[in-house]
């Protein structure tokens, strides 16, 4: 019988382990291991799996290179994983299944599309929003709200000059020599703010109930007031808390507000061109600018196109902040960037849209060199 000891130095370099690691690194690679089973095993319930990079799994996760189109608003958070193959659902119903698996591991899935395959980027450290910003929001709309009415109490006198100019200039006399009596006029600004208002609120609001239909976090609408501009605001917007999961999701976010602000913008000028007085061209007047649903507003307002040559509509405060708000919204559907058009683009045809940016800007530039601006 042989006297043989139960193990050696031999015996334990050669169960698979490597001699030159610590015992506890064994122990972070089995864990490992275990995540990437754990990982793959739940992509897989909604992912037929074609491709897949644990470069944040198995690597140094502060330098795993991100996605150019993944923003992560959690500072924490690290990107652990990316898939890439086919969706066996639609991305909602796939997204809330796998979002459902991987939340009490506080893991979040963001599905993007790349060359035409699906990707499923899995992300440790959850976004935890925090609620804020409340009394900012309605201290802004605050003063958005005065500088709205004293832009409208300026064209309102404007308007009264041209019937009634004596009056006029009794009221900017006494203005001139009391400046707190402006606010004893700013009544006669209402139909403006209350239009302009009720279009930009819209607009924010469009996208705040989109998010929130997303389960989205979002702040309340941050409106931002401009007393001394053509229009009394620099407009609003909100604040999304959390990323964009999917494309469907920044369409629907990003086509609510435009959607929403043309519900109101379009009666508030139709009902102000009709109540605008029509009137020989002026060479003292600003003739504001034409877009196509303006023109047909005036078109569908007079039965005709104006400025005709002879006669011109002088708008009120209803039609200019009728005329606002399609300026507003014409300029965020400019599929470019941040803007709504941006977003609306990036979510139809991805990182694609890039590639298109300079072209747009080029053939803006292009336009408004042929028509004069």
């Amino acid at each position: 019988m042989l006297n043989e000891p139960a193990s050696s130095l031999n015996d334990e370099r050669n169960d698979g382990r490597n001699p030159h690691l610590p015992a506890f690194a064994d122990q972070l690679l089995e864990e490992e291991s275990s995540q990437r089973i754990a990982l793959r095993a739940s992509v897989q319930t909604v992912l037929l799996i074609e491709e897949e990079d644990f470069s944040g799994v198995d690597g140094d996760r502060s330098t795993h290179d991100r996605p150019n189109d993944l923003a992560l608003l959690n500072p924490q958070s690290q990107l652990l994983a990316s898939y890439h193959g086919r969706l066996t659902s639609n991305a909602e119903a796939a997204y809330a299944s796998l979002d459902a698996l991987l939340k009490p591991d506080d893991m979040l899935p963001i599905f993007r599309q790349e060359n035409g395959k699906d990707v499923i980027h899995i992300v440790q450290g959850r976004v935890h929003p925090i609620d804020g910003g409340k009394w900012t929001s309605l201290i802004l709309f605050l003063l958005t709200v005065l500088s709205v009415l004293y832009l409208g109490t300026t064209m309102a006198l404007s308007e009264l000059s041209a019937t009634n100019a004596a009056a006029a200039d009794q009221i900017l006399d006494r203005i001139t020599a009391n400046g707190w009596l402006i606010f004893g006029e700013f009544w006669r600004g209402i139909p403006y703010a209350g239009a302009i208002l009720l279009i930009l609120g819209a607009h924010e609001l469009g996208h705040y109930f989109m998010s929130r239909y997303h389960k989205i976090s979002a702040s309340l609408p941050y409106f931002i007031p401009f007393p001394f501009g053509a229009f009394g605001t620099f407009g609003a917007a909100i604040r999304l808390r959390e990323p964009m999961r999917n494309r469907k999701m920044l369409l629907d976010i990003g086509a609510a507000g435009p959607l929403a602000g043309l519900v109101f913008a379009i009666p508030i000028v139709l009902i102000g061109l009709a109540t605008s007085q029509v009137r020989p061209i002026s060479p003292q007047g600003i003739v504001e600018g034409n877009s196509i649903l303006y023109a047909l507003a005036k078109i569908i307002t007079f039965g005709r196109f104006v400025p005709d040559g002879t006669v011109d509509v002088y708008v009120n405060q209803l039609a200019w902040a009728g005329w606002t708000g399609l300026f507003v919204t014409g300029l965020n559907l400019i599929p470019l960037g941040q803007l709504d058009g941006g977003h609306i683009l990036y979510s139809l045809i991805g990182n694609r849209a890039r590639a298109l940016y300079y072209p747009i800007i080029f053939a803006m530039v292009a336009l408004v060199a042929l028509t004069g601006g």
